[in-house]
């Protein structure tokens, strides 16, 4: 077929003017990559692991990809009841699983002997001794049955979080990052497994430590680190791409009072998550000690995996665990001179932007 000149210049025109919208749009618009986050935890209700869980969950920047159960704070079957729970309250519990990980420390014995560990070195302002502390309960099922009265509404995975951790970083390699909340024995464990995820993880956000100031649960020592310090000593000196540590330096000056546990409460309207706001132990210590502060450690490293700006001050250096058993077994240390063989840099946070913080926190608890 044979155009005309005047037809000729109108499919030139059209043809130019298709093509400069289709530039114009590309470069106004940029693609983003949700960061892929595994968050390792030692499970609780709401303050500190599971608001921490909640703002991953809820976040648009973030793909939960799931979360693996550690003992610390709580026992493994406690923490994935708690997991569980809290997913099924905002309707992810069938997107997000949960693996169930690492149930003692690395030391052998250790749980057990721990009463008279506590007597040998002694203890800090802070007499927690998490899982350490009661017996350990029949399962995950019985402790879900048991506190909530229910049946449980999904299960956790069949595999081990440690073999979770490492199939998820050889699937997206380079993309993961691990949120640590709890000790690092899945963490451990999965580095012992296949040391070869090692260059293939995005980055490891630690909560745990104390560099510049002393620990809580010992006069050297952070819980955990303590913990389980032999895994702390391995996550910490595997070469990780990025190393991220958010220790009690900069845990303790955001301080969770009975005014931001109040607001907490008048943010949340989700009655899961509204239940477990009211039987935390906080909420009646709140009205009998009104001077009462307490802390919300986990929730920073999500701040800050979901708005690095939050971070204010920190420091490069690096770091390793005393895993000597004695009187500063589990303390963690920064070197400013030379670091012993073996040792990794780590960026230190030492402050936040607290009202940043705090108006992500209360976000997530309007999305719940």
């Amino acid at each position: 077929m044979i155009y005309g000149n005047n037809h000729i210049l109108d499919f030139l025109c059209i043809l130019f003017i298709i093509a400069f919208f289709t530039k114009t749009a590309a470069a106004g618009v940029t693609c983003v990559e949700k960061e892929l986050v595994i968050l390792d935890s030692d499970m609780v209700e709401i303050y500190d692991d599971g608001m921490a869980m909640a703002m991953l969950a809820l976040s648009p920047k973030v793909e939960l990809l799931g979360v693996s159960v550690v003992a610390g704070n709580t026992w493994v079957e406690e923490g994935t009841a708690f997991a569980l729970r809290q997913l099924e309250g905002i309707g992810r519990a069938e997107t997000i699983p949960v693996a169930m990980g690492v149930n003692h420390p690395l030391r052998g014995g250790r749980l057990a002997n721990m009463k008279e560990e506590r007597e040998l070195f002694g203890f800090g302002r802070d007499n927690w001794q998490g899982a350490g502390g009661y017996p350990r309960p029949e399962s995950w099922r019985a402790v879900y049955k048991n506190t909530y009265r229910l049946e449980p509404q999904s299960a956790p995975l069949g595999e081990h979080a440690a073999d979770f951790i490492i199939e998820q970083v050889k699937k997206y390699p380079g993309r993961v990052t691990i949120a640590a909340i709890g000790p690092c024995g899945n963490i451990a464990e999965a580095v012992r497994k296949a040391p070869e995820i090692v260059p293939l993880v995005k980055r490891v956000v630690y909560m745990g430590g104390a560099f510049f100031q002393e620990g809580n649960v010992t006069p050297a020592a952070e819980f955990n680190c303590w913990f389980d310090p032999e895994a702390a000593k391995i996550a910490l000196r595997s070469p990780f791409k990025e190393q991220i540590i958010v220790p009690l330096d900069v845990c303790e000056k955001v301080k969770l009072s009975a005014k931001r546990y109040a607001e907490t409460e008048e943010n949340i309207k989700n009655p899961v998550f509204l239940e477990m706001v009211h039987r935390n132990f906080r909420y009646e210590k709140f009205k009998t000690e009104p001077d009462y502060v307490t802390y919300i450690w986990d929730t920073i490293v999500s701040a800050i995996i979901i708005d690095p700006t939050v971070i204010t001050e920190e420091i490069t250096l690096p770091v390793d665990v005393n895993d000597d058993y004695s009187l500063s077994y589990g303390q963690t240390l920064a070197f400013k001179g030379g670091a012993p063989r073996g040792a990794q840099s780590a960026r230190i946070v030492l402050s936040v932007d607290e009202d940043k913080l705090w108006k992500m926190i209360f976000n997530s608890c309007n999305a719940l």
